[in-house]
């Protein structure tokens, strides 16, 4: 037979707090590197595999195109009109943007320096879009 056991839950032992467990770290993705993260890269190594991106893998379009003139200026011009990220905004969140976003890319024939077609976002809302456009990391982008 069996006992009847108080099945009470005790709030100390499941506090859902700032000292939950976070799930392990695991080994930098970069050749050789020892370092743990929760990432992809370790915070040198993220760093660094963006140099390497924009070094070898951009095509020149990019390279020249976002260090022309023209687009600092529509580009500072942008981020004082616009200071925060419009999708944290959306969240209810303000994030200070960092980069200028073509909302359509100009590999879609999306307007180059036309104020409708940029918008203001943080970095990591910016990497996101990227990935998922597929600008980033080599993803096929169809266009119809």
């Amino acid at each position: 037979m069996r006992k009847n056991v108080e099945t009470s839950v005790n709030p100390e032992v499941f506090y859902f707090g700032e000292d939950m467990p976070r799930k392990p770290k695991k080994p930098c993705n970069y050749p050789g590197c020892p370092n743990l993260t929760d990432e992809l890269y370790c915070p040198i190594h993220k760093h660094q595999c963006n140099i390497d991106y924009s070094k070898y893998k951009r095509d020149k379009f990019d390279k020249t195109f976002y260090s022309s003139p023209e687009w600092l200026k529509v580009k500072r011009r942008q981020l004082l009109e616009e200071p925060f990220c419009r999708e944290c905004l959306k969240k209810g969140i303000y994030t200070k943007a960092t980069m200028v976003d073509h909302i359509k890319p100009i590999k879609q024939g999306g307007d180059w320096y036309d104020p409708s077609n940029l918008q203001s976002l943080c970095w990591s809302c910016h990497s996101k879009k990227s990935i998922e456009e597929g600008s980033r990391y080599g993803k096929k982008v169809y266009t119809y």
